[in-house]
């Protein structure tokens, strides 16, 4: 009952305010409150902790100790410096991870892929000699006919289309048929130019797609993390490759 009368006793009070600074000490600034003194010494006093903590590590400290740190960290103008790890992922590769979905990337992939093999099968795969990487292999039963072997006479084509792996007449054709296409210097100079563009948004697909192949391997792998079954680190991550890793089997019911 008491406690109850003393609790509406307070409520009429007229509420505690302390001063503010006199007119004729404003010239020596703020006045500290109650509040301002007490941040002031809660920080004295924190600081102060600090350093009897630093103080009591210093004295107990063991010279010969060892730490993981010292293998990572090297003396530079007399200051220590901690070694950075290399860059496992670009920022780019960050960015697209971030913002983009692994469907998504995976649709962009497949699209890049199919104009990639829509582009080869335009271009053949030609080289600026006009030759091929692959090769065409004769048989024959005896050594006889290896020696009297002529490339254009089994081809039925001129010595000089031999080397060609694209565009290459049989005789017959090249007598009933017309030359067809460009013949004149500048214009074949033009279609050279033309094909080694071509090339050059070959390789630029090629160099896409691969880039999107790593950064949907590297979402799927963290998106494999999230599972809650122990794993093992196999490989570290990598600007070109995702992180490898071994989770323990599971029988799935």
């Amino acid at each position: 009952m008491a406690a109850a009368f003393r609790k509406a006793a307070k409520a009429g009070q007229r509420e505690h305010r302390e001063r503010g600074q006199l007119r004729s000490r404003r010239r020596l600034g703020l006045l500290e409150k109650k509040e301002d003194y007490k941040r002031r010494a809660d920080d004295y006093h924190k600081k102060q902790n600090v350093l009897k903590a630093l103080r009591k590590k210093a004295l107990e400290k063991n010279p010969d100790e060892f730490y993981f740190k010292m293998t990572r960290v090297y003396l530079q103008d007399g200051v220590h410096v901690i070694k950075q790890p290399k860059e496992e992922v670009t920022q780019e590769q960050l960015k697209v991870m971030r913002t983009q979905d692994l469907k998504y990337i995976e649709m962009k992939r497949v699209a890049e892929a199919k104009k990639i093999e829509r582009m080869k099968s335009e271009l053949h795969l030609l080289d600026a000699r006009g030759k091929h990487s692959n090769k065409h292999v004769f048989f024959f039963d005896t050594k006889k006919e290896v020696q009297e072997f002529d490339v254009a006479t089994h081809l039925n084509t001129s010595p000089e289309l031999v080397d060609r792996v694209y565009n290459r007449p049989t005789i017959e054709t090249l007598q009933k048929e017309t030359v067809k296409g460009a013949t004149q210097p500048a214009h074949l100079k033009k279609l050279a130019q033309q094909r080694k563009h071509q090339y050059s948004l070959l390789k630029q697909r090629i160099e896409r797609e691969k880039k999107m192949f790593i950064i949907a391997q590297k979402i799927q792998a963290r998106k494999d993390l999230l599972d809650k079954t122990y794993k093992v680190k196999v490989k570290k991550e990598t600007i070109n490759s995702p992180p490898v890793y071994k989770f323990k089997f599971q029988r799935k019911r």
